[in-house]
């Protein structure tokens, strides 16, 4: 047995005390209560987190007793030089519980652990040309049993998976030069049912772009904005929306998929007209690169902006802020928000470009009827989907409100 009176943080890890996703007690609703302020607001003692949460003084000591005894809060040191009594802030025990995210992209795959405080521990990532499922599937529940092992005693804490990956990682094949056989596999696979089958942990699942809202939403511009179109540029380029702070999915959990917008009306003669996707993604960027003879990977790291490369990439820029541009005014004909979060897989320099020069383009559009939002860079960055999926099991044991996060299965 544990010695009882030892620090939480210094006894030898305990199974976690279930608490179910679905329908929970009031007390394990408290609880989850405690724990969401203190991972929003940070540190704080009994007496705030009564006065933010709206509980009593005696339950919250109950309920941080508990919390601390499963080792998931721990207590900071006494702060001093206030009125009254010396006030010991709580915060969460990093090593409270633990969980991985994956990202399944068609450039490259990433793991992440991600620790109770939502900080990663630990990263892997392997890039490709398009993902082979032969060696992919393998790999990838290699590097969930690698990062689950080297928690040593704290692998019990573990409490799931969270795969973030495209609804349809074949579509646009000829796009990608793939054969349609090499579409149909990913399009027809249960990805989440085949990690499951491969590993012992839950597995949580949400389009890529959606778990990178969850990352922005929770970690990042989340904590300032309640509503904003989000926007995350990748190989292919998609979104999120967040209303009132809870993440909007659609019937059919892809809103925000911004890839498909039309660039223009339908042709005469019923010709499709070009996509989103054509002009506002790093894969438009990566073949201007390999037109010149160029390495195509500069179009995710700082090259992009440096001789030889930086021809191709101001062009791209041109392009890929008018068509973002057009895709705001767009959402924003539909929404009404007042607030726009661009985010992506590129260079923090080439991003800040990008802002820029979609600034400017909003500027120049026809806002007659409309009220032009705000623009913000997003914070997550490239790891935003890998982040955003390992915060998703952690949600589905952790927080109190089960519509923030899309929780599919």
């Amino acid at each position: 047995m544990p010695d009882a009176h030892a620090p939480a943080a210094a006894r030898t890890p305990d199974l976690l005390r279930p608490r179910g996703s679905n329908q929970v007690g009031m007390r394990q609703f408290n609880e989850r209560t405690v724990l969401q302020a203190l991972r929003v607001h940070g540190s704080l003692p009994k007496a705030d987190l009564a006065r933010l949460t709206g509980l009593s003084a005696q339950t919250i000591g109950l309920i941080t007793a508990r919390l601390e005894e499963d080792g998931l809060i721990v207590k900071q040191s006494r702060v001093r030089g206030r009125i009254g009594q010396p006030s010991v802030p709580l915060a969460l025990n990093p090593d409270g519980a633990f969980a991985i995210g994956i990202k399944v992209g068609r450039r490259g795959a990433e793991w992440l652990l991600i620790d109770f405080a939502a900080q990663v521990r630990e990263r892997h990532a392997i890039g490709y040309d398009f993902p082979d499922a032969d060696a992919l599937l393998p790999a990838i529940a290699q590097h969930i049993h690698r990062l689950r092992d080297g928690l040593g005693p704290l692998a019990v804490r573990n409490v799931g998976v969270g795969l973030a990956a495209p609804f349809l990682l074949g579509g646009w094949h000829r796009t990608l030069g793939l054969s349609k056989a090499q579409s149909d596999l990913w399009n027809q696979m249960d990805l989440a049912a085949e990690v499951r089958s491969r590993i012992d942990l839950p597995v949580s699942f949400a389009r890529d772009t959606v778990a990178a809202c969850v990352a922005e939403l929770v970690g990042g511009r989340g904590h300032d904005l309640k509503s904003f179109l989000y926007i995350f540029v990748d190989t292919f380029v998609g979104g999120g929306l967040v209303i009132n702070s809870h993440l909007h999915t659609g019937a059919h959990g892809n809103a925000g998929a911004l890839a498909s917008l039309p660039m223009q009306p339908p042709g005469t003669r019923g010709a499709l007209p070009p996509q989103l996707v054509a002009q506002a993604s790093l894969w438009e960027l990566e073949q201007r690169l390999s037109a010149e003879g160029l390495d195509p990977m500069a179009a995710y790291d700082d090259r992009a902006l440096q001789p030889p490369f930086a021809q191709a990439t101001t062009a791209w820029l041109a392009s890929a802020s008018q068509a973002l541009a057009h895709a705001i005014v767009c959402g924003t004909a539909m929404l009404d928000l007042s607030d726009v979060v661009v985010d992506g897989s590129m260079s923090r320099p080439l991003l800040q470009a990008l802002l820029d020069q979609t600034r400017d383009a909003l500027d120049h559009c026809n806002w007659e009827g409309l009220w032009q939002p705000q623009l913000h860079g997003g914070k997550a960055g490239a790891q935003a989907c890998a982040l955003g999926g390992a915060m998703l099991p952690l949600h589905a044991n952790f927080a109190p409100d089960h519509d923030v996060f899309l929780k599919a299965a």
